[in-house]
């Protein structure tokens, strides 16, 4: 169910050409949001009102959701998937922005567990994290039987993601008979950076020949970052003194549509920016865009998922424009998270953010966001963020006001399907300290992989 733009009070924002426009709808959103609270204090006190979802009171358990078995697809389904795969339709889009808050190591995408963690170092992190009377670090360690760094290749977090990715496609190429050379030329992808580590992850690609793919096929762009919004008298203003923070993932979406933000490599290490409409013409030619999250472990053994992917484009002859994975909450350990629901004022099921969940517990939701993305017929999602914007959620960070746009919430603007598997797993990603023991594992498991070592050589050269 497509939206048109809403009044003033649901704050959905049209285009922003470029980052000066956006602040200044920033403001003029602070401002309307602050027009009955006296100090940023007291806002910051009823932010779980002010987030929570606007139909949060009528919600119902989704009563839409495909359940993914044996039986959903057929032969020829997935047969479909591959030539999409092969072909170079599907646009990838990496999420490398990311810090490790948590762990207290930096940006995620250049954590090399190897170099950056020893067991004394993790298990003083879990100690830190789940404080007394929980389990105890070594417990968690000893849960996972390949968890010491020193046995894993030296690679970064990012490394292996893009990797990852390269290796499956080269062996998918190879299965099926194709030259994988002239496969990962066809690939196109968007890497999404911060300001602080770009240029040494751009100098990655570099070094590492863009890990098989074509240079000009592999794109970038510096997520910004900003400053805070200050309240005095009454009044809201942009205040250059406070600390810049990333509008979250889904500034990433609305950055996407303004003015010559992409870019890729010249030959001569140059940016060469795309204008906004060559972005677009490029999605233009995609059947699907998937958006994938460096923290997801399941990835590291397995970043394309034919199962879903074939499901995505069996959904876009019916004209969906989004597709959504979710898995079970677990009854007897309910996880915090995003939300599937059914909202029977827009008659649909919707994918909800986990702090517009005002009132709502844990074991109160069902079916928990697996926070990957599919869009097929890319464009037409890009689009409606281009003109339609996302609604604005905010948040207080050291007193001061910052936003916190969703991108789940492309859910709201395009026709979208959720789906869950009939054997679904739980979710496998690295958040904190407590998951670094499974993160490893994982890690370990990748390196073991048949042939990966020896294709990690073709690009790094000194894994030995």
């Amino acid at each position: 169910m497509n939206q048109s733009v809403l009044d003033k009070s649901n704050l959905y924002f049209s285009l922003f050409p470029d980052h000066l426009s956006y602040i200044d709808s920033c403001l003029e959103a602070a401002s309307y949001k602050l027009k009955d609270y006296d100090n940023i204090s007291d806002f910051e006190n009823d932010l779980a009102n002010i987030n929570a979802y606007e139909h949060i009171d009528a919600l119902e358990n989704p009563k839409n959701l495909i359940e993914l078995d044996d039986k959903t697809l057929t032969k020829g389904d997935y047969i479909k998937a591959i030539k999409c795969l092969i072909e170079g339709k599907v646009f990838a889009e990496h999420f490398a922005a990311g810090e490790a808050t948590r762990l207290k190591l930096g940006t995620k995408f250049l954590i090399n567990v190897q170099k950056d963690l020893s067991i004394d170092k993790i298990a003083a992190l879990i100690n830190q994290e789940k404080g007394e009377g929980t389990m105890t670090s070594e417990s968690l360690i000893r849960m996972y039987p390949c968890c010491n760094p020193l046995d894993l290749l030296p690679l970064s977090l990012g490394v292996r993601h893009m990797l990852q990715y390269a290796y499956d496609l080269y062996m998918l190429s190879k299965r099926f008979g194709y030259d994988p050379q002239e496969v990962l030329s066809k690939q196109t992808m968007l890497i999404i950076l911060n300001e602080s580590t770009a240029d040494i992850i751009i100098d990655e690609f570099i070094t590492n020949k863009f890990y098989g793919f074509a240079r000009q096929n592999v794109l970038f762009m510096i997520q910004e970052s900003y400053h805070g919004i200050n309240l005095k008298n009454k009044e809201v203003f942009y205040d250059r003194h406070t600390p810049k923070r990333l509008h979250n993932h889904g500034h990433i979406a609305i950055q996407q549509t303004m003015f010559n933000q992409i870019f890729h490599m010249t030959e001569n290490q140059n940016r060469n920016y795309l204008t906004c409409d060559q972005f677009g013409d490029i999605l233009k030619n995609m059947e699907i865009k998937i958006s994938y999250n460096i923290e997801d472990l399941d990835y590291l053994t397995g970043s394309i998922d034919h199962e879903a992917l074939a499901l995505a484009l069996k959904k876009n002859n019916e004209h969906y424009n989004m597709l959504m994975e979710v898995v079970p909450n677990n009854p007897d350990s309910p996880q915090k998270g995003g939300m599937a629901a059914f909202d029977p004022i827009l008659g649909q099921d919707v994918m909800i953010e986990s702090f517009q969940l005002n009132g709502i517990e844990n074991h109160q939701i069902q079916f928990l966001n697996k926070n990957i993305n599919y869009y097929l017929t890319p464009y037409i999602a890009w689009e409606m963020v281009k003109t339609q914007g996302l609604k604005m959620h905010v948040t207080v960070k050291d007193g001061f006001i910052y936003f916190q746009p969703v991108i789940g919430d492309i859910n709201f603007l395009v026709k979208t399907a959720i789906f869950t598997r009939k054997n679904a797993r739980p979710i496998k990603a690295w958040k904190s300290a407590s998951t670094t023991p499974l993160a490893i594992n994982c890690m370990h498991m990748q390196d073991k992989q048949k042939g990966f070592k020896e294709y990690a050589r073709l690009f790094l050269g000194l894994i030995s």
